[in-house]
Parts: structure tokens; sequence; C-alpha cells
């Protein structure tokens, strides 16, 4: 290391250091438990997560999230709670370390949770006591990926007069008014389906692979064209030898 370069990097080292401190605001960032009760339950998710975040990608002003702690209490470190995926508009899309209501202003407009039969009690209970009485989440989706023991799979409920109700089915998918799209359920898969389109949300994977097709042909019409422009040459240069 040269003297000359020591003080720059001591520099960009200390920036970094204080950049680190900025995201500890005294509350974890984990509450030990695992990210999800299988991998499909655990891909899903991500999946969703993704999906809604390409879906308001030109929307500054919303939030998608999913498997983040939510204190819900100022000063309590054990009040908290870490939906699957969740909504939140009205504030910043940035990135967090985990969500201080308190300092947000408002908690979740939407709450999707992928279920089990090992959290069928707090995702039935203890959660949806929460998410209507405490922080006011206008729509609760839960759905069990299994068919473990939610009969139908997929359910939703909606706040209104401070109670939930069930949102009922629109040729067998549940809209939601949160999100402007309806979930459906397709096998161990929770999609989203925009009625404005008649088709779903592709999921990330899907946007990839349809990247990659497009690439594919291209590359295939590319060498078409090419062979052909080569036979042009050879037909020309014939004639012209001719």
């Amino acid at each position: 290391m040269s003297a000359k370069s020591y003080p720059q990097e001591k520099q960009t080292m200390a920036a970094a250091a204080s950049t680190a401190l900025s995201w500890k605001n005294g509350y974890p960032t984990s509450d030990g438990k695992p990210m999800a009760e299988t991998d499909w339950h655990r891909d899903l998710m991500i999946a969703l997560i993704q999906t809604l975040k390409l879906w308001y990608a030109d929307r500054r002003r919303v939030y998608v999230s999913g498997n983040l702690l939510l204190f819900y209490e100022e000063g309590n470190r054990r009040r908290h709670v870490a939906p699957d995926v969740f909504v939140v508009k009205g504030i910043a899309g940035h990135e967090r370390p985990n969500y201080l209501l308190w300092q947000e202003g408002k908690g979740p407009d939407l709450v999707i949770e992928l279920t089990s039969s090992s959290t069928r009690r707090e995702d039935l209970e203890t959660k949806c006591h929460l998410y209507q009485d405490t922080l006011r989440v206008k729509e609760y989706f839960l759905f069990d990926p299994l068919s473990d023991y939610l009969q139908p799979p997929l359910q939703g409920y909606r706040l209104r007069g401070g109670r939930y109700r069930p949102i009922h089915g629109v040729a067998g998918r549940l809209p939601s008014q949160v999100l402007g799209l309806h979930l459906e359920r397709h096998g161990r898969d929770l999609r989203l389906y925009d009625p404005a389109t008649g088709q779903w949300l592709p999921t990330p994977l899907e946007m990839a692979a349809a990247a990659e097709s497009a690439r594919q042909k291209a590359e295939a019409e590319n060498e078409r064209l090419r062979r052909e422009l080569a036979a042009l040459r050879r037909r020309l240069h014939n004639n012209h030898k001719e």
C-alpha cells in the first residue's frame, strides 16, 4: 500500500463503517426462526415478493417485503411479527433492516401468509387478531400450498367495520382491492392474476425464461439472415464470373 493511497482508503473504510452503523436502530433483524416451513413455502414466498416488486417497480411510494420483523410497540423488542408477504402503500420503497411501525406511520395494507398445519393456530388466531385489531391490515390472505389443513386452501379476508369479512371468489379467484389483482391457486402455487389483461403476472423466473427464449430466437434469426446473405453473395460472385 502506498503512502498516497492510504488516506483515501482509510476515508472509504470510515464511510463504510458509518453506513453500517446507520442500519442499527436498536431492534433485531432476526427472531431465530426458520425462513419457511418447506422448500415450497420458501420458494413461493420469494416468488410472490419478487413478482409484486416488479408489479410496483414504477411506483416509488409502495413498499413490498416479506419475512421481515415488523415491530409495532415502540421500546418493546418482543412485540413483533414477520408476515410472509406484505405490501404497504404510501411509504418509500427502499430496503429496510426491519420495520418500525411508529417510524413508518402506518402498517401493511395487505398481508399474505403461507400457512401449514404447524403454523395453523398462529395464522388463524394470533396473527389474525393482530392484523385485524392492532395493525388494521386491510386485506389478509392465507394460502396452504400443501393443502395441509385449510379448506379451501386459499382464503381471504377484508377489513370492514373493524372486523375481517370473507372475500368471495370471482371465477375461482379472490380479488384484492389493495393490489388491483386477483389471487388464484394453481396447484401448490399462488398466482397473481391481472383482470385488465386476463393473464397471470409473470414471475421473475418466467420473465428470465422468456428473455432467454427471445434471445435464442433472435440468434437463430440472425444466423438465418447470415446464411441467406452468404448464399446471395456466392450467387452474385458466380454470376459475375460468368
